[in-house]
C-alpha cells in the first residue's frame, strides 16, 4: 500500500504573502481523503500550517499519519522552520494524533455567545488609548506577547519576529485602525490597571454573525490578584454588545492556567487547540 499526497488544486498565494495547496490523500492512486499545507510569513521566517486534514475511507489504518508527515516534508520544502496543526476541540482522534507525531498543544480558541452587559465594579473606568499613548502601550503588548510566545514553546527570535509581523498586519493605522477598540481600565490612582485590545469583527460565524475577538487583556503587575482580569472581559462583553456584536472569543495560550480558569468561569467554551512542533 503506498500513501502519498496528489495536488487537488492548483498553488495560490495568501493574502499575508504565503503560499498555499490544497492535496488529495492517495492510496496507490486513489483518492481517500484530503489536507492543505500553507506557508505564512512571520517576519523573515516561514511558518507552515497543516489543515482541512480528513480521511474518508478506511480510518484507523494509518493514512492520516502518513498524510500529515508527507505535508510536514511539503512545508519544509517550502521553507517552514515550524508547523502548526489547528484542530477542532471535537477531533479527538486527531488531537491524538498531533501528540503521537510530537507536536505540543500551545494554544486554544474560545468563545462565548453574549447576553446582556456585565455590569462593572465600582470605582474603575476605562478610557481609550488614544494616539498620545499608543507607542508606550504598544511595546508593553509586544513584550507581553513575546513572552506568552516564548512559554507557548517558540524560541526568542520566532517570538519577537511573530509578535513584530502580527501587530503590523492588526494594527496598521495605530489607536485609529478601524474595527479596534483599544482601552486602558483605571482606578483611583494615575498608574492603569491594565489595558484591553478588542478586535470588533475579525471574521463572520457560519450564520453570518460577526466574531468579535479579544487580542490582548493585560493586567499591570502591582495589580494583578484582584480581579482586574476578569473586569476587563466584562469591559471586552460590554464593548461588543455595543457594537452589536454577540459572539466573543480568544486565544489563550495552554500553559497559562490562569487565564484558562478564568475565561472557564466566564462561560467561554473550547472550540478548537493549536497545536506545533518545530520542523528546522
Amino acid at each position: 500500500m503506498t500513501i502519498t499526497l496528489r495536488p487537488e488544486s492548483q498553488e495560490t498565494p495568501t493574502a499575508a504573502g504565503g503560499r498555499t495547496r490544497r492535496w488529495q490523500i492517495c492510496v496507490n492512486g486513489r483518492p481517500v481523503g484530503g489536507l492543505r499545507t500553507t506557508a505564512v510569513p512571520r517576519g523573515d521566517r516561514l511558518w507552515g500550517e497543516i489543515a482541512e486534514l480528513e480521511v474518508r475511507s478506511g480510518r484507523g489504518r494509518g493514512r492520516g499519519t502518513i498524510a500529515a508527515l508527507a505535508a510536514e516534508e511539503v512545508l519544509r520544502g517550502w521553507g517552514c522552520v515550524r508547523v502548526d496543526a489547528d484542530i477542532p476541540e471535537t477531533a479527538r482522534i486527531a488531537r491524538s494524533l498531533a501528540v503521537t507525531l510530537g507536536y505540543t498543544e500551545r494554544m486554544r480558541n474560545m468563545v462565548k455567545r453574549l447576553d446582556r452587559p456585565p455590569a462593572l465594579p465600582g470605582g474603575v473606568a476605562a478610557r481609550p488609548i488614544d494616539d498620545a499613548a499608543f507607542p508606550a502601550w504598544l511595546a508593553e503588548a509586544k513584550e507581553g506577547y513575546v513572552r506568552d510566545l516564548l512559554t507557548s514553546g517558540l524560541g526568542e527570535e520566532q517570538a519577537r519576529a511573530k509578535a513584530e509581523a502580527d501587530h503590523l498586519k492588526l494594527l496598521p493605522l495605530g489607536a485609529g485602525t478601524p474595527g479596534v477598540a483599544l482601552r486602558r481600565l483605571h482606578g483611583a490612582g494615575e498608574e492603569p490597571l491594565g489595558s484591553l485590545w478588542l478586535a470588533l469583527r475579525v471574521r463572520e460565524l457560519s450564520d453570518g454573525a460577526p466574531l468579535g475577538w479579544v487580542m490582548v487583556v493585560e493586567v499591570a503587575d502591582a495589580h494583578r490578584g484582584r480581579g482586574h482580569g476578569r473586569t476587563l472581559m466584562r469591559l471586552a462583553e460590554r464593548e461588543c454588545l455595543a457594537a452589536g456584536v454577540r459572539d466573543l472569543g480568544l486565544n489563550v495560550f495552554s500553559r497559562n492556567e490562569v487565564a484558562v480558569r478564568l475565561y472557564d468561569s466566564l462561560g467561554y467554551r473550547v472550540t478548537n487547540r493549536v497545536y506545533g512542533k518545530q520542523l528546522l
